[in-house]
């Protein structure tokens, strides 16, 4: 089972920085305020006292930026919106702009009835855990306003997604072009709507477009990253070459090629770290995590590359690239991080990394990925409300020692809480498929007892 992680100890910040259900619990108009206040009194000490603030394209958004804009202004720092943008330009843009801190109003590839609030630093990274607790600190003070003279600015940037789309693009080898290729590219009705589809049309891509007309209530609703059915039924009935699929806020990737079949997170590190090994840039090794499939950390032992495993979130992935001194890292779930082209999980940036590979090797998605055969993985999800821990019912462990012990050295079990809502993810993973799931279901009816 996961130890308990910093973010258990806080009243406000998880993983992935402020997440909920929109007007209950932390996602209110007012703590939004607040919050930019505070975040604002802890980033005004130093710096350019200037912030930058993107969104995806759900409605709350726009009162979350109000919200998060006068609360900054209050504390005296200067505003600078860029309306729907993904949360890697925001990271972009932020180190280019010289920002003091960049904000993004997401809550990734949750429903849009959820949203959340998460900081980057001026190196368009995280913000340090001790950042954030400075911050939950400021929250528990009174509001206040500077004097009227201090009081931040509010400007926008019109020519933020050019920007990105420039950025983007500087990714891809400047001898190649994606000609003769067709992509179907899902934005998920999500924040990469407008930027996705004119990277890879300039790169020189037949592109066919679905989840690109948002309307405030759609984002994540049966496209993108978490919901592959319809960009697999595309990909076939378009005859095309392979699919792009990014999740609500373009921080992650999923991939289909030309045979409808979905490509995960896991095989796409694979493709990343054997090209730069082929170039001869691969730094150190690859970085997962623990939902990372064995069948990666042997494909990859293949070649002789060394494979860590980290706790579950992109936080922790960068944490411990950083620590080692590697570069490539990322989840199953389709967060990868590449530190030679960027600061964060980008899904634009990877797709056209692996598409970059596929150039090089003059080869197809399929052949890229044929050394690689994952083992059946089951992840089960169970719902908890209450102050309940699952993880610690005795019940719950016995169910996962007997597991355990069935499955021996052909497999594994993890359980552990959702940094973004109120789940217990249930992971089983062995040569067996139907056995796995058999065990993920036992697991997981032992964990609905326990909090019944």
């Amino acid at each position: 089972m996961e130890p308990t992680n910093v973010s258990s100890t806080r009243k406000f910040f998880g993983t992935d920085g402020v997440r909920g259900k929109v007007g209950s619990g932390k996602m209110t108009p007012e703590l939004a305020l607040k919050l930019g206040w505070a975040a604002g009194r802890v980033l005004s000490r130093t710096g350019t006292k200037k912030v930058l603030i993107g969104k995806d394209t759900r409605i709350s958004g726009y009162m979350f930026e109000s919200a998060l804009e006068a609360g900054l202004s209050a504390a005296g720092l200067n505003v600078m919106l860029m309306g729907p943008m993904p949360t890697p330009a925001v990271a972009y843009l932020t180190r280019t702009f010289r920002a003091e801190a960049g904000v993004v109003i997401s809550a990734s590839h949750n429903p849009y009835y959820d949203n959340g609030i998460k900081f980057f630093s001026s190196k368009g990274t995280k913000l340090d855990d001790e950042l954030e607790l400075e911050i939950e600190a400021e929250l528990e003070k009174p509001l206040d306003c500077v004097e009227s003279l201090q009081l931040g600015k509010v400007s926008r940037i019109t020519d933020a997604a050019g920007r990105y789309i420039e950025y983007c693009k500087g990714n891809f080898p400047a001898d190649q072009t994606l000609e003769g290729l067709k992509l179907v590219i899902d934005c998920a009705h999500g924040a990469t709507y407008h930027i996705a589809p004119n990277v890879f049309r300039e790169l020189g891509a037949e592109v066919v477009v679905i989840g690109d007309k948002p309307n405030g209530t759609n984002i994540n609703d049966q496209v993108g990253a978490t919901s592959m059915a319809k960009i697999c039924e595309t990909v076939l009935a378009e005859n095309a070459d392979l699919g792009i699929a990014l999740d609500g806020d373009g921080d992650r990737i999923m991939m289909v090629n030309r045979h409808g079949e979905v490509i995960d997170g896991d095989k796409i590190l694979y493709i990343l770290a054997k090209d730069a090994l082929n170039r001869g840039v691969l730094k150190g090794g690859v970085v997962g995590t623990q939902m990372s499939n064995l069948g990666l950390e042997l494909a990859l032992k293949a070649l002789n590359i060394p494979f860590l495993r980290s706790k579950v979130g992109d936080r922790y992935v960068m944490e411990l690239l950083l620590d080692k001194g590697w570069r490539i890292g990322g989840e199953n779930s389709g967060h990868i991080v590449n530190l030679d082209h960027g600061t964060t999980g980008d899904g634009i940036v990877a797709g056209i990394q692996v598409l970059a590979a596929m150039r090089r090797s003059d080869m197809t998605l399929e052949e890229l990925i044929a050394p690689i055969t994952l083992l059946p993985q089951v992840l089960v999800n169970v719902r908890y409300e209450g102050a309940v821990d699952p993880l610690q019912a005795d019940e719950v462990k016995f169910a996962v020692a007997e597991v355990e012990r069935s499955l021996g050295e052909r497999g594994r079990v993890l359980l552990r809480k959702s940094g973004t809502e109120p789940l217990i993810r249930v992971m089983v993973e062995g040569d067996d498929e139907a056995l796995v799931r058999h065990y993920a279901e036992q697991i997981a009816a032992s964990v609905t007892s326990a909090v019944s």
